[in-house]
């Protein structure tokens, strides 16, 4: 099965983080459009990952990711690109296959593969990746075991290093950028988005001082959680277009495929106010109609702009690298180890049963008379007798054969 598990990654290494933001795909469309793709494409597992810098799919196939492997893949998850997108992702896509591809998702969760190293963020967004693919039964056995490994060594990396001193996250940078400004700590802030990224964000706000808040959300009840933590409003994403009270600062980070604040809402919520506005986009594909930058008077920050910043910050946090990647390869090794371990169980699940319908054979059939003649205290320590060597003949054959796998 490892030489059988794949990823294809695109971050802002081999793509355009303007083009990443292309391949989201939003929760409520993950179900058919990739269940379409592990039925079509044959895969016996799958995991969508997709963050603001990076969209990765991780699958199992025992087919090879040739060029026409890889065109089929993307025609079929992205039946509206045309034939040039496509080819330009096959050519882009950076490919791991078996244990380069364990290595891989280790470097994803520990951050030391990250637009901004030592950014703790991902090893959330790992896991929750994982647990909706689990939900919309993608994922199988092997992933799962992948995912568990991982997630373990990324909190051992963030604990036993100082990878993530120092904080770089985008929130961290969005927030320190917001700070050089000096806007007054009344400011009225429009979040229009109350997912991770931006619930952390208004949260940090809060934390130092900011008090105004208003909350926007396509699920409402979201919108609401996040405004009760910050003392603000909330209202639904549809809202957006009509709000008249004026704002200071947005923030705005959804999973939405396009401009989610257009030239027309953009005006409705300036309010024909002249004053310098703030406008911190992290969303990816982008919320805001760059051409509204042009025409208004407005500062705008986006993940370009923060990854600027951020490297500048990778500086500080490069000499514990080396650290990370003893631990990485010492944690490569140990899964290799977890694989065969769980190959060997996969293979003797039927040891159970097989143990279990040779006791009731011996009772039932070839003993039968025998038993029916003994009284009831002989049966019984008879029984006993026969249970114990029955759990002894599951657990001791599986014990040698993990004895035998570790001395080698």
């Amino acid at each position: 099965m490892l030489n059988s598990f794949h990823i294809i990654a695109f971050t802002h290494r081999n793509l355009e983080v303007s083009e990443v933001g292309k391949l989201h795909i939003e929760t409520d469309n993950q179900f058919d459009r990739l269940n379409i793709l592990k039925n079509e494409m044959q895969l016996s597992e799958l995991m969508f990952l997709s963050t603001c810098n990076r969209v990765e799919y991780l699958f199992c196939s025992d087919q090879g990711l040739t060029t026409g492997f890889l065109t089929n893949f993307f025609q079929k998850l992205y039946p509206n690109f045309s034939l040039a997108e496509v080819e330009s992702l096959v050519e882009a896509s950076q490919v791991f296959t078996g244990i380069l591809a364990i290595e891989h998702i280790l470097q994803v969760a520990s951050s030391i593969d990250s637009m901004i190293v030592g950014e703790r963020e991902i090893i959330t967004q790992v896991r929750n990746a994982f647990e909706l693919s689990k939900k919309l039964g993608l994922t199988g056995d092997f992933i799962r075991l992948v995912m568990r490994h991982t997630v373990e060594t990324a909190k051992r990396v963030y604990t036993e290093t100082s990878i993530a001193t120092k904080p770089v996250s985008v929130v961290a940078l969005a927030y320190h950028t917001l700070r050089e400004m000096d806007i007054a700590l009344d400011a009225r802030v429009l979040i229009v988005g109350a997912g991770t990224t931006n619930t952390n964000m208004g949260r940090f706000l809060r934390k130092h001082g900011y008090k105004n808040f208003t909350v926007f959300n396509r699920t409402l009840s979201k919108a609401e959680s996040l405004a009760k933590d910050l003392h603000g409003n909330a209202f639904p994403l549809t809202e957006l277009k009509k709000f008249n009270k004026g704002f200071d600062i947005i923030i705005t980070c959804t999973g939405a495929e396009n401009h989610v604040i257009t030239h027309e809402i953009y005006e409705q919520l300036l309010q024909n106010e002249t004053s310098k506005k703030v406008v911190i986009d992290i969303a990816i594909p982008n919320d805001l109609d760059k051409t509204i930058v042009d025409s208004h008077n407005l500062v705008h920050i986006s993940v370009d702009h923060l990854q600027k910043i951020s490297d500048q910050n990778l500086k500080e946090r490069s000499k514990e690298i080396s650290h990370v990647s003893d631990i990485l390869s010492e944690a490569l090794f140990e899964f290799q180890q977890l694989h065969r371990l769980r190959k060997v169980e996969i293979a003797m699940r039927e040891v159970p049963m097989m143990v279990k319908d040779i006791k009731s054979t011996a009772l039932n059939h070839v003993f039968k008379n025998e038993m029916q003649g003994l009284n009831d205290d002989s049966r019984e320590v008879l029984e006993k007798i026969i249970s114990y060597m029955e759990k002894k003949y599951m657990s001791v054959p599986m014990l040698m054969a993990k004895e035998i796998l570790l001395k080698n």
